[in-house]
């Protein structure tokens, strides 16, 4: 897919961003920058796509980013409906892998954070003992200033680069050649999948939305996401109703129907094929 390129500003005398975002949601843009983001949800829950990972994120998600990955965060639909008490928040950090120099992270102490940087590309979610540890220091960098801030930043990346305590989210994704219409194609795609996904779409929908043919639509899809439109829409409906497992004490039904499965044939064949599991052991893992 063909994201758009994000110039990050940092502000004067400063060597990386931090700021925290107060939204009524998150972000839906699909793009990338050459600077490494290190994000912290503070609130908020919905889809996220780094790379050619989808995936559902929640609150206290920490993930890291690789320069040039291009991501997209979308929250659910109930954050769009003008409730004034539901809003999103995060602490964001972007900065240039070689921060501190083209040399430092070639001294044999800083092997591991190397490391983190290279497996970076691929996108990070850390897990709950990692993203504990990293909460307090990611959100101390809001009123840090002068040095501090990259002892702070280098601190928080030897702890990340310490755990084993993380899953990567994408395959090697290569940033394709830009160009502007194609860029809001995508995010129309993404857009109207995302709202739509719970109900039948045919590929002469969502080709409309795009404004090419529907026989153009599967190839031009399919050469950017690396994967059929199919699928994508099958790992948009397998992922709710993972969360929706986890999250509701509702029936395998309810789930099958909610998710936009309209047969449990096809609800359990596809759940398993992406999970591993079926839909009944993936509701009794969450609650146990």
């Amino acid at each position: 897919m063909k994201p758009q390129l994000l110039k990050v500003s940092k502000g004067l005398a400063q060597s990386f961003s931090v700021r925290r975002d107060v939204v009524l949601y998150f972000y839906n843009r699909w793009h990338y920058h050459p600077e490494l983001e290190l994000l912290y949800i503070e609130q908020g829950s919905g889809t996220q796509f780094v790379g050619d990972s989808i995936q559902h994120f929640n609150s206290g998600d920490v993930l890291l980013i690789g320069p040039n990955l291009p991501h997209y965060w979308r929250c659910d639909e109930k954050y769009f409906q003008d409730n004034e008490n539901l809003y999103a928040q995060a602490t964001v950090i972007h900065f240039l892998g070689d921060i501190w120099g083209s040399t430092f992270l070639s001294l044999p102490e800083n092997q591991a954070i190397a490391e983190l940087i290279q497996r970076a590309k691929h996108g990070i979610r850390f897990l709950e003992s990692a993203r504990e540890k990293g909460r307090e220091l990611i959100q101390s960098l809001l009123h840090q200033t002068s040095g501090n801030r990259l002892i702070t930043l280098y601190q928080i990346l030897d702890m990340l680069a310490q755990t084993n305590d993380y899953e990567l989210l994408s395959t090697t994704f290569q940033t394709p050649q830009l160009d502007d219409d194609d860029t809001d194609r995508i995010n129309r795609i993404y857009s109207y999948s995302l709202t739509h996904f719970q109900q039948k779409i045919s590929i002469e929908n969502v080709a409309e939305v795009a404004n090419i043919s529907p026989n153009s639509f599967c190839r031009y899809f399919k050469s950017r996401s690396r994967k059929t439109y199919s699928r994508f829409l099958l790992e948009l409906r397998v992922g709710h109703a993972c969360k929706l497992l986890r999250e509701h004490n509702l029936s395998i039904a309810q789930v099958c129907f909610e998710s936009g499965f309209h047969t449990f044939s096809n609800f359990n064949k596809y759940f398993k094929y992406f999970t591993g599991k079926s839909p009944i052991q993936y509701q009794r893992e969450y609650q146990d």
